[in-house]
C-alpha cells in the first residue's frame, strides 16, 4: 500500500491510500492543551488513543451511527473514509466543567437538566471561538439543515455512549465531535472519540481524561491505561 501523508495535526498524522476515498490515521505519542500553547511527548499515548477510539468507534458503528472508523489496521493505525470535515466542534455537556463554568461562573460538576449542545469555529487562528446558528449561516458554514442534524446526531451519540461508560462506573461529562461529508455528500462521524477529546470523572470525581495534562494531575498514559482496561470490560 503506498501512502503520502496529507495533513500533520496535533494529535494525528493523515496518509492516503491506493483508494482515494479510504485514509490511514497514525496517532501520535504527543499530548498538547490551549490550542497547542502547551505540548509535550508522552510515550504510548498514540497506541492507547487508537485502542480507545476505535473501540468507540465500533460500538458507534454497530449501534447505526454513520462514522468514517473502518478498522483499526495497527497499534496507532486505523483506516478510515475520506471525508470533507465541517469546520465546526459539535460539543454536548452533561455536566458543567471546565470553559463552561468559566464563561457562566458556575462551580464544575453541576449535573444539567437537557444536555447542552455548543458549537465551535474550528480555525486555530482564531483560537476556535464560540459560535451560533446564525454566525454558521452568516459564514456558510453549513445549512439551518445540516445544524439540526448535527444536534440531533450529537444527542444520539451521547445517549449511546453515557450509558456505555455508566457501565463501567465513569461519567461522561462533556465531549467534542467532528462531522464530515463523505463521498456522497453525506454527513458521518469523523475525526476520533479518546479522553483526549471528552471528560471523564470517575466515582470519587477524579479526572480521566486530558485534563490530567492540562492541570498537571498526574501522568496521562496511567489514566488512559485504567479507561482502556475498563472499556474491556465491557460485555
Amino acid at each position: 500500500m503506498t501512502r503520502q501523508l496529507i495533513y500533520s495535526g496535533k494529535a494525528k498524522d493523515i496518509y492516503t491510500t491506493d483508494d482515494e476515498n479510504v485514509i490511514i490515521a497514525q496517532y501520535k505519542d504527543q499530548a498538547t492543551a490551549f490550542n497547542g500553547g502547551k505540548k509535550e511527548k508522552v510515550a504510548g499515548k498514540g497506541q492507547l488513543n487508537n485502542q480507545i477510539s476505535s473501540f468507540i468507534f465500533e460500538k458507534l458503528n454497530a449501534a447505526g451511527v454513520a462514522t468514517h472508523f473502518i478498522k483499526k489496521i495497527s497499534d496507532t493505525e486505523q483506516l478510515n473514509q475520506r471525508v470533507e470535515i465541517i469546520p465546526l466542534e459539535v460539543v454536548l455537556r452533561n455536566v458543567t466543567a471546565g470553559s463552561f463554568s468559566k464563561r457562566f461562573g458556575v462551580e464544575e460538576g453541576i449535573v444539567l437538566k437537557t444536555p447542552i449542545v455548543e458549537f465551535y469555529y474550528k480555525k486555530d487562528e482564531l483560537d476556535d471561538p464560540f459560535i451560533n446558528d446564525e454566525h454558521i449561516a452568516f459564514l456558510d458554514i453549513a445549512s439551518p439543515e445540516d445544524v439540526a442534524y448535527l444536534k440531533e446526531e450529537t444527542r444520539r451519540i451521547n445517549r449511546i455512549l453515557t450509558a456505555l461508560f455508566e457501565a463501567i462506573d465513569l461519567t461522561l461529562v462533556d465531549f467534542k465531535l467532528e462531522f464530515g461529508y463523505d463521498k456522497d455528500g453525506k454527513i458521518i462521524l469523523a475525526d476520533e472519540f479518546s479522553p483526549d477529546n471528552c471528560r471523564l470523572w470517575d466515582a470519587q470525581g477524579n479526572h480521566m481524561d486530558k485534563d490530567v495534562f492540562r492541570r498537571g494531575l498526574g501522568e496521562l498514559t496511567d489514566v488512559y491505561e485504567i479507561v482502556w482496561k475498563k472499556l474491556q470490560e465491557v460485555k
